[in-house]
Formats: C-alpha cells, structure tokens, sequence
C-alpha cells in the first residue's frame, strides 16, 4: 500500500513564511488543523480571484523538497559514505556504510513523504481550476510548478528504490489501500522528463525578491538534467546506450544556454548568501545557525557538536593547489605539514588541525580541545577522523556566539551543471573541448593554479577527473552517496577500512601527523546499490515487487 504521510503540517511553516509574505492575511483561517482536514471548498475557492489559499497549499508541497545539511536522524548523507561517518558512533546514517540497511531499518525512508507531496500536487491540479485567477498565465504557471514538484518526488522515489508505481494524477483517500504495480526504472524516467517538458514553456526565467524558492525553467531544466545524467549512468544503463548520455549532455547543455546563471566569484559565497548567479534551486530556511551549532567543532564556547567526521579519503582527493595531485612525487606535498598549498576549497570543506576559525585555532591533535579523548577512545561525540565538517558553516559569529545565517541548502547549482554536462558529454562524444571548458572553469573558481587539465587525456582519464572534480566540489551536498551507487564503484570504495589522521603535539609544539583508521566499512554489491522496499509497503501491497535479494 502507498501510504500518505498525514503529519501536521502546518501551511505557514517558519522555513516558507519569509519568503511568501503574500500569505499573511489567511494565516488564521487555514492553520487550523492539518492540510488533510481542511475543506478543498476552502482551499480551491470559486470567489477568490487571487487565490491566495490555493497558493498556499501550492507553497505547502515546497516543503517536501529535499532539505539537506543534518537531515538523517541528525547527520549529513554524506557520513553514510566514503567522505565522512558520523562523529557519534552507532548512528543511523552509518547503517549505510557498515551494510545493515534493510527493509525493517531504513536511514533516509523518504518513501511515505514523497508519496504524500506527489498526492498533494494530484489534489492541487485537480482543483485549481475552479480558482478564477485574474493574472493571465498565472494558473499554467502554477500548474507547472505542481508537476515540477511532482516530478521531483518521483526522482527521490526512483534514486532510491528504482522503479516505483506512478499514480498518474489519481487522487486517493489518505487511508485507502493502493495496490499498483511498480513501473520500469525508465518508464518512470520518462514519465519525470515528460512532466517536465510539459512544464518548463510555462515557468519564468525567474522571480523577484518575494518568490525566492519557487521553481522556475532554469531549475525545472536542471532537474531534468540530473534524471537523465542518472539514467545514462551505469547502475541504470547496464548496456552504455550511447544515446542516454547524449540526452544527459543535451539536458546539461539546455540549462547553460539560457546565459542566465554562472559560477559565482566566491566558492565560500555560494552556500552563504541567498542570492547569487549559482544556486538553481535551493530548500529556503529562516536564517538560522543551526548548522554552524550541529557541524562546528566541539571545543568552542559555543557549544558545537561536532556531528560530522570527515575521513582522509576526502582530504586526500585535494590537490595542491598547483593542481597536482598528494600522490605527484613533484607536487610539493608534505605529510608532515599536510594542509598547506592544498586546493582551497579544502579549507572551506573541511576543519583541520591548526585551522583559523572565529578567533581560536582549531586543535584536533590528541589531547587538544577539539578532540581531548584522543584517537580511538573518542566516547563524547568528538571527531573520529581528526576533521570536522566545514562547508556550510558561515563567519558570521564570535568566541561566543554565531550570527543566525541565510542557510538555504542548494538542491542544484550551476557547477553541478557543468559537472553534468562534462560527464555526459566525455561518455557520449569524448574529451572534446566543450569538456575541458567545463571542468576547468570550475577549477579556475577554485583558485588552482594552473587550473587547465593537461591536453590530450583520453577518455578513461577524463573520466576519472571528472568524478575526482566532481567529488571535492560537491562534497557534503547528497552528491557522492548517490554519484558512488550510479558509477557502481560503492562495492569498491565501501568494502575495506576509511581513514583518519592522529596528530601528536610534540614538546617542542610542533606536530606528528599519522593516517591511522577510522571505520572498518562493508557494501553488499549484490544488492546494496538500491535501498530495500520498506517491509510495510510490501505486506500492504501484494503488487509491489521488493528489489533483487533483500
């Protein structure tokens, strides 16, 4: 049975109200009880020309957008994978990591959610008509947006699971029970992009300050450059249909020609303001500094907790910042002094020993204040690896305190695009020049320098830059746990030990650093790759198939 999520919801959640403030006047009228009970004569009104209470149950399915940062039982994704695990042990999101999903333990079951918001844009079309807006367009476009919502829940379904039953636009009573047949992978694939073509002639280009948030064409366009960078990927192309690919490049290539967004000047800038030429799409939050009190490490005044452990894996992949690799015997590296002349994205992802932050300096050596327990015997929540999780957080604060922030965190930016679009189009055609612009203006943003690839790579190793460009620019936002699974290198990068850094302070104040390790983890291939359908879905509905050996 498909289950419908039937939480409070309340519309004018705190995360939509600042940026919705058209919502005000209907506040009392329809936060009265849950979005269920409420009368669709209310919501859908015949005498309401601006339709303000059918906009707001548009603006209420926002909210099932992805939300990112501490999301998993209080951890970030990405400590399920190869870049990090959480800094407390036996936490949920490690279940991923230390093979003990399975359909009765779960992390990151979005299955009930995604069903209610894809249900609740069934209920929203099948009503909105009877609205008499008085915009012209206005109701096509919100109808776009519905199906671009729409068309990302079935996404977070399929990445998940693979195929799932599509309900077409039926809408079900909450309780009744739902017994349909799962769709192909690419069947709900085509069912997404067919959503999303159906749309995106009917969004804008973009909104004004008051509508931040909302989908637009460029974020409908680059959802659908990742479904089909996905579907051309080899966990779902068995056969490396070449014609995936090109449909991935081609939808990559779509978002850069509307010459509307562009990297920002600042890799730091971008998760840190709210508007910028970067971010796509983003899930939009009160100003807050809750990620700075979660993520920041332990030993400030603060009250930080520290709850992400970045591994060495991760620190490893940046280069010098001469754009030479730690493992190049010419780039400079030295073990004994290991985050000087890096990359410096690695300094706005990742806490090291000895780093500035907000007038202290970071000790993450044994004894220091950011890890006093000291390698292996670390019981109080603090650092497992020797790094805490830096992305994200802002400077905005003191010693004492943080600055609430514009914490908004992006669903899709414009590097991803690239990203995409280097990918696809290095499978499709090659390292043609069109893939070396990509990646290196991500790499010029970056400060490297020199940032261009060396010329004449082959196609094997402009992959392999692509996937490491791909790892140390995306780090921490939900791209390597799903990027892992879709090359199918998770058996590899999984099964074996993850490591951190022990740092010894010497007499004479000077450090010994040694890689030492930090988890053993384990992937079962055969079946790992895609979550298990949740044990009450299946006994529900007789129909729905679970996935291969679970």
């Amino acid at each position: 049975m498909i289950q419908f999520n039937k939480r409070n919801i309340k519309i004018f959640t705190i995360s939509l109200l600042f940026f919705f403030p058209l919502l005000w006047g209907c506040n009392k009228t329809l936060e009265s009880g849950p979005l269920e009970d409420i009368s669709l004569n209310l919501v859908f009104d015949n005498k309401d020309s601006l339709g303000v209470n059918a906009q707001a149950f548009l603006y209420n399915i926002y909210g099932y957008l992805p939300t990112g940062y501490n999301r998993v039982n209080g951890d970030v994704l990405d400590a399920g994978d190869d870049d990090a695990i959480p800094s407390a042990i036996n936490q949920p999101v490690e279940d991923f990591s230390l093979g003990k999903i399975n359909p009765y333990t779960l992390p990151d079951n979005v299955w009930d959610d995604s069903y209610t918001a894809i249900r609740n844009v069934n209920i929203f079309l099948s009503n909105i008509d009877v609205v008499p807006l008085n915009l012209p367009g206005e109701k096509d476009q919100w109808k776009a947006e519905a199906r671009v919502l729409r068309a990302i829940a079935y996404f977070e379904l399929i990445k998940r699971w693979g195929g799932v039953p599509i309900i077409g636009d039926t809408v079900y009573n909450a309780n009744e029970k739902i017994a349909i047949t799962r769709s192909s992978f690419d069947q709900c694939v085509d069912y997404i992009s067919a959503q999303i073509d159906s749309a995106k002639n009917y969004l804008p280009l973009s909104y004004n300050a008051t509508y931040f948030g909302r989908i637009t064409r460029g974020a409908a366009l680059a959802i659908e450059s990742r479904v089909l960078l996905y579907a051309a990927s080899p966990l779902n192309n068995p056969t490396n249909d070449l014609s995936k690919w090109k449909a991935a490049a081609d939808a990559a290539d779509s978002v850069m020609n509307l010459g509307i967004y562009s990297l920002d000047n600042s890799f730091y800038d971008v998760f840190t303001s709210r508007k910028n030429s970067e971010v796509i799409l983003a899930h939009y939050n009160s100003p807050n500094s809750s990620v700075e009190r979660n993520n920041g490490p332990i030993g400030s005044p603060r009250g930080d907790k520290g709850l992400t452990s970045p591994t060495q894996e991760l620190v490893d992949a940046f280069e010098m910042s001469n754009g030479d690799s730690i493992n190049d015997p010419s780039s400079g590296y030295n073990p004994q002094n290991p985050y000087v002349n890096r990359d410096p994205r690695l300094a706005y992802t990742v806490f090291y020993n000895g780093q500035s932050w907000l007038g202290r300096t970071v000790q993450t050596y044994d004894g220091g204040i950011d890890r006093p327990a000291g390698y292996g015997n670390a019981t109080s929540g603090e650092t497992r690896t020797g790094y805490y999780m830096r992305k994200f957080l802002s400077t905005a604060g003191s010693l004492s305190s943080y600055s609430n922030t514009e914490h908004d965190f992006p669903i899709i930016r414009y590097a991803e695009i690239l990203l995409n679009y280097a990918e696809a189009e290095n499978e499709a055609v090659g390292p043609d020049a069109s893939v070396y612009n990509a990646i290196n203006a991500i790499r010029k943003r970056a400060g490297l320098n020199p940032y261009a690839l060396p010329m004449g790579l082959s196609q094997i190793q402009m992959r392999s830059r692509i996937h490491h460009e791909r790892r140390v620019e995306m780090a921490f936002e939900e791209q390597r746990f799903w990027d892992i699974r879709r090359w199918k290198i998770a058996g590899t990068v999984l099964n074996g030990t993850l490591h951190g850094m022990q740092i010894t302070k010497n007499s004479d104040n000077t450090f010994t650093y040694k890689v030492v390790n930090a988890d053993n983890v384990t992937f079962d291939a055969t079946k790992m790759y895609i979550y298990p359908i949740p044990y009450k879905e299946t006994i529900s509905n007789t129909s729905l198939t679970q996935n291969p050996n679970w």
